[in-house]
């Protein structure tokens, strides 16, 4: 049997592309059983949800019904090849890529979130441009939303959504910053919820971030501190995102000026104390958090331990 490991990864801003030879955040695996049946299986590093695209270069003696599989939690089996005839075993061989995130899952538009600092804390939103279409004539997608969050001094970053830690980059210096309004090089906390939406809170200051991976968070929890950017003050940008293609082959042979995202992106929907809005580009606002929206998501446990306060 030969096995090919291919590694997805995606870059959120504009593109999504493949690479070979880097370290695999999921690693498939296979198992012959009594009943010449194999299982295919996962281990991955956190227990964020994976859409696994598989492919198979070669197979005998048994059917798929799909080559587009979920990887939730930390392993599991993916799925079973079964023998068409039972006395015979099965040969195989295959690829697979992988993209965070669940397949087009039931986002609610309707959902509020909460502003990203401190009850009380003064921001100025900015809704940030595409860059590949600024730079690279590419065209910008027409769901398109990402804020950036300023203030005048370093906060403290708190979650907006309850969910599930899935992504921590924390590894760059903040001084890569201090003179520019954009780098690659910045460090994030990516959270999944629960309707498989994924929010990035990006541009975070090294050594700040307070969760771990595979942590839950809840609304007003603090998970890091912003970071300077260039003149404006300090800023964390917000991006929340679903997955909305799996062809993940789809970008072969193409470049940042022609290339498409796997990812849809979400207006969402915040908390501003008297109501939810969308928020107004380049306008300020004081960071609100209603009970409503800290309980929306927890379970009668974490509410009576949160009233129990």
């Amino acid at each position: 049997m030969k096995f090919r490991n291919i590694l997805c990864c995606a870059l959120y801003l504009s593109m999504s592309s493949c690479v070979l030879g880097q370290e695999s955040a999921l690693r498939m695996s296979s198992k012959r059983n009594d009943d010449k049946s194999v299982d295919l299986s996962f281990e991955k590093d956190d227990p964020g949800t994976m859409t696994v695209n598989l492919k198979f270069k070669s197979l005998s003696n048994s059917a798929v019904p799909t080559n587009i599989y979920r990887a939730e939690g930390y392993s599991g089996t993916l799925m079973t090849l079964k023998p068409m005839n039972k006395d015979n075993g099965i040969d195989f061989s295959y690829s697979y890529r992988y993209i965070r995130g669940r397949l087009m899952p039931k986002v609610d538009p309707t959902f509020v979130y909460a502003i990203p600092f401190k009850v009380g804390t003064e921001v100025y939103a900015r809704e940030a441009g595409f860059l590949s279409a600024r730079y690279f004539g590419n065209t910008t997608p027409d769901d398109w939303k990402v804020y950036h969050f300023y203030t005048t001094d370093q906060q403290e970053v708190v979650a907006s959504r309850k969910g599930i830690v899935v992504e921590i980059n924390d590894r760059h210096d903040d001084s890569v910053l201090e003179d520019k309004e954009y780098s690659s090089s910045t460090n994030s906390i990516t959270v999944e919820h629960k309707d498989g939406s994924l929010l990035k809170y990006d541009g975070l200051s090294n050594g700040s971030v307070q969760v771990e991976l595979g942590a839950t968070v809840f609304p007003g929890q603090v998970i890091a501190r912003n970071v300077k950017r260039g003149s404006n003050g300090y800023s964390v940008s917000f991006m929340l995102m679903y997955l909305k293609s799996a062809d993940l082959g789809a970008n072969e042979g193409k470049n940042i000026t022609n290339s498409t995202s796997f990812y849809g992106f979400i207006t969402p929907l915040f908390d501003v104390g008297t109501e939810a809005i969308v928020l107004t580009k380049d306008a300020k606002y004081t960071a609100s958090l209603s009970p409503e929206v800290i309980t929306k998501e927890m379970s009668k446990k974490e509410i009576k331990k949160y009233n129990g306060k």
